[in-house]
């Protein structure tokens, strides 16, 4: 249904203390609509957020965006300003990209910017990729907002053609999505997308039949949402915990499990890094082994270390190795500024456990992660005969 925008009001913005708008960060320079396939709405995002930035008194133009003959995307471009496009030929045909130079001459706020991945026609532009284009605007201070699918993400490419059995031929850079102060998620169900298609809301009707039957497979379409998911998951992760970090937040926040498994050297320890893994594995986390020894013994075990860091990869966790006088101290320090919130170790063997009373790093290390919201496993020693056999 075609929206009529002009119609709309901006609704009045309530009055807001000094002091808070103050620490409301800004819209930054270089946002990315991502979504799995064609069709999710990407670009209907991109000029809706375009067109109440206007609205807010911004200036922003459309660098290039390509409707495909999709009404609704034609609709919402009418009350936005669009820089002329530079006319190529190529091969006998005649093709409209951005005009790079004539954006830049125009110098808007913000500069809507559709399809990062797109392959520019040679005589049209001096960059060979749309990115390089967008990267030239935002060198030059024009923000700028765009769209990508999941499957042009370089790191996630080769996993799209397998999973599609469709060759990928336009890559962007990780580095790329990853300068990108936002990356939001534009999602739709596999079933929804499909019905999409169907009545003809995507491709034109000659090429509803084959997609239906090939790339927009039900299959592939949950196969490349999870993959946008867990993307924009991981980067999600990363961000809180760089904002974890930088705050020195002296607690565990439960947003999702994190496990990390302690390492000191002994003979067991292998026992604890699968375990840890299969823990791991059923909470569909990551594991980070940490590598731990007290003064003297960080030297004497190191080729010991060394060979459960070969193991931890083995069973693919990350290792960090971790030199302390303060074990228990420096472990749930570490586990914190992780977001670790399952902690896996050793348990002390059955002829040790009247150590426990006598103040042992155990008895210490247990109070620690309490305070700090970590669950402690403590894993049983392997018994002798799978010792024998293993």
């Amino acid at each position: 249904m075609a929206m009529d925008r002009r119609a709309r009001e901006e609704p009045p913005r309530p009055a807001v203390p000094k002091d808070v708008a103050d620490v409301v960060v800004p819209a930054g320079r270089f946002r990315i609509y991502l979504g799995s396939v064609a069709g999710v709405g990407k670009t209907c995002a991109m000029l809706d957020e375009g067109w109440r930035r206007a609205q807010r008194g911004t200036d922003v133009v459309i660098g290039f965006v390509e409707p495909h003959g999709r009404p609704k995307t034609i609709e919402l471009m009418k009350d936005l300003e669009v820089v002329p496009r530079r006319v190529a030929s190529h091969r006998g045909t005649t093709f409209e990209e951005m005009d790079v130079d004539a954006v830049l001459a125009r110098r808007p706020q913000v500069a809507l910017v559709d399809e990062l991945a797109h392959t520019n026609v040679p005589q049209a532009s001096r960059n060979e990729k749309r990115w390089q284009d967008v990267l030239e605007l935002l060198d030059n201070g024009i923000a700028v907002i765009s769209t990508l699918n999941v499957q042009h993400i370089e790191s996630i490419a080769d996993a799209v053609e397998s999973i599609t059995e469709v060759k990928v031929r336009e890559r962007v850079p990780d580095w790329v999505v990853r300068r990108a102060d936002q990356v939001e998620l534009i999602d739709s169900s596999p079933e929804q997308l499909r019905r999409r298609m169907l009545h003809g809301n995507i491709y034109p009707p000659e090429r509803i039949g084959p997609a239906l039957q090939g790339f927009f497979k039900t299959q592939n379409l949950v196969a490349l949402r999870e993959l946008a998911l867990r993307f924009v998951a991981d980067e999600t992760e990363e961000e809180l915990l760089e904002y974890l970090q930088e705050r020195t937040v002296g607690h565990v926040w439960e947003t999702t499990e994190r496990v990390m498994a302690m390492v000191t050297g002994d003979a067991q320890d292998e026992s604890v890094i699968h375990r840890a893994a299969r823990i791991a594995t059923r909470l569909k986390t990551t594991l980070e082994v940490v590598l731990v020894a007290e003064g003297e013994r960080a030297r004497r075990r190191k080729d010991r270390l060394d060979a459960l860091e070969r193991v931890a990869a083995d069973v693919g966790a990350t290792a960090t190795p971790l030199a302390a006088d303060d074990l228990a101290t420096a472990v749930v320090d570490l586990a914190t500024r992780h977001q670790a919130t399952q902690l896996v170790l050793a348990a002390p063997p059955p002829g040790r456990l009247t150590g426990l009373r006598r103040g042992s790093k155990l008895v210490r290390l247990l109070p620690l992660a309490a305070a700090s919201g970590i669950d402690v496993h403590l894993i049983a020693p392997p018994r002798k005969d799978e010792a024998a056999t293993g």
